[in-house]
């Protein structure tokens, strides 16, 4: 069930029936304080300029038409036309116990479509950086969350494995397995390998001529070339594999799909543009002249598709790749994750596509930026030196530094399941930490502050979770032998429920807004709802009357199962104990 979906049909039921247009506005939005109810439509206003009607007077008008009576306790009329919805707590009661007996705690699918994701997208050639962080764990929450909510998700991770750089790796490549070393030695640290060739190619007589003698070799699909470049492919996804397993991703071999393969279709895509009179030559290459993006002296934007030597871009890759994605793979949507920086150049590249009708109108193609991970000082985040941060690296030290915490903690738990519950809060932590954030603002990373068990983190949420499963060890023969129904009695079981029945609500807006922090928000308030809740109502308590024992185990139940699938979708563990 979804509350407010539900409330929303039957207003727009109530709306029509009293003769207001059918294009009438229809704000409902959740109440920010119990007395006022738990939900308030605000259409009265709107709909009294629309009708000639005082607003308070189209209120009543509507509560006078909606169908309610076995939902709704109250409905009442505030200020100037607000409509204050006081949910019934039989009703409430009955939806809670459907979801309790639910797999999918009753929340239903909100769509069919099939949805291309763009996310991780690390370049191949080097290591995973603490760049790549905020792409790769923001899509992979929102691939979840769309799946769990009915899409057929698409993941396509659009690793960098062309260009001019691999010249360079390709020759100095050749050079070390000239010199008897095996390609995995050779490779095994891709950040000094790179290093080391980028020293050649900028001081080594002849070297640079030798690396852009490869590029051509490998765009005209040498046979050694192609095995040389083939063991960069290799090693490169090896380590992102690790680093995606560590972070509990879902990204897999299978969902790479490298600028690469869009080779053969670059020709073709310019060729298409020029055809359609879309792109022109232009000192020698071939543009598109973007009159929608003008400066203020009227001169167009320019988008280069072709360089004047030939050689194409990543607007051609692009373009080639929202061609595949909406005609091969059937997209109804397309989300790609980057950083901000580089929202003009998708800004364009959509005016493109629809231009050259790579894109159907029916299509949606968008571009998710989120903000820069800053270190304390308020810069992006280095290493003491300076250095980038390797992700490998630092989600090892994540792990360590909540391996200490938890020694410091009395605990009858034994060595290894403390490492085991390190690596789930560590790991969870530094996750959260940047999931819990607006995507589209910069945040400071802080060691301290992610990993607190007091307030908004993942270790507080997984606290909450452990918290109910100790519940349930000392009262599961309770509950087999005690048949048990939600009932609400308590201020605090009333808040809890409704919190409870609002998770479809939260997973509806991260589907379709991307924005997993809506998740985080949700869950820190539910868990600090049953936090309240099992400090006013007692449920182990000597004398509690069993019905009520067993009400309130079945909330504690239902908020545990809410919290672990909430914190699955964000691709953080949950544990019985820590």
């Amino acid at each position: 069930m979804n509350l407010q979906r539900f409330l929303l049909e039957k207003f727009k039921q109530a709306v029509a029936k009293i003769g207001a247009p059918a294009d009438s506005p229809l704000p409902l939005s959740r109440s920010t304080r119990a007395e006022f109810g738990q939900y308030q439509f605000n259409g009265a206003m709107a709909l009294a300029k629309r009708m000639k009607l005082p607003p308070r007077e189209v209120a009543q008008k509507i509560i006078d038409a909606l169908d309610l009576s076995g939902e709704v306790d109250k409905l009442e009329i505030a200020g100037p036309g607000f409509i204050n919805i006081y949910l019934n707590d039989q009703w409430l009661a009955s939806l809670l116990n459907t979801a309790s007996e639910s797999q999918r705690l009753d929340i239903e699918p909100n769509t069919s479509q099939t949805v291309v994701v763009d996310y991780s997208a690390p370049n191949l050639a080097k290591e995973m950086h603490v760049g790549h962080l905020r792409s790769t764990i923001i899509g992979d929450a929102v691939t979840k969350t769309l799946e769990f909510m009915g899409s057929t998700v698409i993941r396509q991770n659009h690793m960098g494995d062309w260009g001019t750089q691999f010249g360079m790796l390709l020759a100095h490549l050749n050079d070390k397995l000239a010199a008897n070393l095996v390609a995995e030695t050779a490779l095994s640290d891709l950040e000094d390998f790179y290093r080391q060739a980028k020293v050649r190619f900028d001081n080594e007589d002849g070297f640079a001529d030798r690396a852009r003698d490869y590029v051509v070799k490998l765009q005209s699909g040498d046979a050694q070339c192609l095995q040389l470049w083939q063991n960069f492919i290799d090693v490169s996804i090896a380590h992102s594999e690790d680093v995606y397993q560590k972070l509990n991703v879902s990204l897999t071999r299978q969902d790479v799909m490298g600028e690469s393969a869009y080779n053969d279709d670059l020709a073709s895509v310019v060729a298409e543009l020029k055809a359609s009179g879309i792109a022109v030559e232009d000192q020698g290459a071939q543009v598109v002249f973007l009159h929608e993006l003008a400066d203020k002296e009227g001169t167009p934007a320019v988008y280069i598709i072709q360089k004047s030597g030939g050689g194409y871009l990543y607007a051609t890759t692009d373009l080639a790749a929202i061609r595949y994605r909406n005609k091969v793979l059937g997209a109804d949507r397309t989300l790609i994750f980057t950083d901000a920086r580089q929202a003009l150049h998708f800004k364009q590249t959509e005016i493109v596509a629809r231009k050259a009708g790579f894109i159907l109108p029916e299509q949606s193609y968008e571009h998710c930026p989120f903000g820069m991970m800053l270190g304390n000082d308020g810069k992006p985040f280095k290493t003491r030196t300076g250095g980038t941060v390797k992700l490998a690296e630092l989600l090892d030290e994540a792990i360590e530094r909540a391996e200490a915490l938890l020694n410091k903690r009395d605990s009858a738990l034994s060595a290894e399941e403390i490492k085991d519950i390190a690596q789930k809060i560590g790991i969870g932590a530094v996750k959260y930490a940047d999931l819990s954030k607006n995507r589209t603002t910069d945040y400071i990373f802080n060691w301290d502050s992610m990993l607190s068990f007091e307030g908004n983190t993942a270790p507080y949420l997984q606290y909450a979770y452990t918290r109910v499963q100790s519940i349930f060890r000392k009262a599961e023969a309770f509950l087999h032998s005690n048949p048990a129904t939600i009932t609400l009695l308590e201020p605090q079981e009333k808040a809890l429920g409704i919190k409870l029945l609002q998770c479809s609500e939260a997973l509806n807006q991260v589907s379709q807004e991307a924005t997993p922090h809506v998740l985080c928000t949700y869950l820190y308030e539910l868990a600090s709802l049953f936090m309240s809740f099992y400090e006013a109502c007692p449920i182990l308590k000597e004398g509690i009357n069993d019905e009520v024992k067993g009400s309130r185990l079945l909330l504690a139940k239902l908020t545990a199962n809410t919290l672990q699938l909430g914190l699955d979708l964000l691709g953080i563990e949950t544990m019985d104990k820590m």
